[in-house]
């Protein structure tokens, strides 16, 4: 089954879904409402609520408690997303002007604070205390990893564990928790809650490979954004780090990576992406995105044959081949 297959069969569930985004972020502040409605309305795949909501297939599926799950964790993504732009002085996303493009870079962070509280208030309305323990864990270690690629702006010494550990923190653990947290929701037993973990961990450690891959080998009309982005924001991805490897390329290829960073980003990266693109660093990078690819689907073994798991399977499918 094709991605779009599968969104249309989840269309009603979905529907509520994004129903409840847009209620969840409107207020009387007519500002708030605005500035985090622009970044809703700007689209965006959803990947987490869906991840939910097939989760909680395995179990007492009921999606009135699954919204209460998938909206805030959508929610805290799109704050992450806002804060994001301010750090990395973002112009665009999916296309459209940032929230700090738009407005400044105040209303930006207020409007990303806000989006946070809006989704632990709707998650506060579950009673099971390990649900709030799951998301405020995954908070703390989302901030870190923040921290962490602040600190390593423009690190090109970072070991690709650095890295790994980087993008566990601010991009698989919340879709991980997003498998864990519908199956919980939905009175799974351990077991099942635990294997979800894993697959939605290993998707999500694939998806962010694939994400940084993209930056470096897609057009811009793919991505939303110029190729090379997150190199001239100072994200030292993957494939930079692992053509970094290769010593015909790194003398010439950290040269260009330093007149980017002292022209603050504005130096165009494409004799950078040439480089890259030269050497092996992108097959090792997509060659890595794979093997996690393969331990998601090996998580999948075991759990109940529901469609649900077929449709997980297609899913991690379509994240080791995505390129948008």
């Amino acid at each position: 089954m094709k991605l779009l297959d599968l969104y249309a069969k989840m269309k009603g569930d979905l529907n509520q879904i994004e129903l409840e985004l847009e209620r969840s972020v409107s207020d009387d502040h007519v500002l708030l409402s605005e500035a985090s409605l622009h970044l809703l309305k700007a689209g965006g795949k959803r990947i987490r609520p869906v991840f939910v909501l097939l989760a909680g297939k395995f179990g007492d599926y009921r999606l009135d408690v699954m919204k209460r799950i998938a909206v805030p964790l959508e929610l805290i993504h799109m704050a992450s997303l806002v804060h994001d732009d301010v750090i990395d002085d973002a112009d665009t996303r999916r296309g459209q002007l940032t929230v700090k493009s738009k407005w400044d870079n105040r209303i930006a962070m207020y409007t990303g604070d806000y989006i946070h509280g809006k989704a632990l208030s709707i998650a506060a309305q579950l009673p099971n205390p390990q649900i709030h323990q799951i998301l405020s864990n995954a908070l703390v270690q989302m901030c870190i990893g923040e921290m962490e690629q602040i600190r390593d702006f423009f690190n090109t010494k970072q070991s690709v564990r650095q890295y790994l550990l980087r993008i566990r923190r601010k991009t698989a653990l919340l879709i991980a928790i997003s498998c864990q947290l519908g199956a919980v929701a939905a009175n799974t037993d351990r077991t099942t809650a635990n294997r979800l973990y894993r697959f939605g961990y290993n998707v999500g450690m694939a998806f962010q490979i694939r994400d940084d891959l993209l930056d470096l080998y897609g057009t811009e009309k793919q991505i939303g954004k110029p190729p090379g982005s997150d190199m001239r924001q100072g994200n030292i991805t993957l494939p930079v780090l692992l053509a970094l490897q290769d010593p015909q390329i790194r003398p010439s290829l950290l040269n260009e990576i330093e007149l980017i960073r002292e022209n603050g980003g504005q130096k165009d990266a494409g004799r950078a992406i040439e480089m890259i693109r030269k050497s092996d660093g992108g097959d090792m990078a997509d060659e890595l995105a794979n093997r996690y690819i393969k331990k998601a689907l090996h998580a999948l073994e075991g759990l109940p044959n529901v469609t649900a798991k077929k449709n997980l399977f297609d899913i991690a499918h379509f994240v080791g081949k995505r390129n948008y």
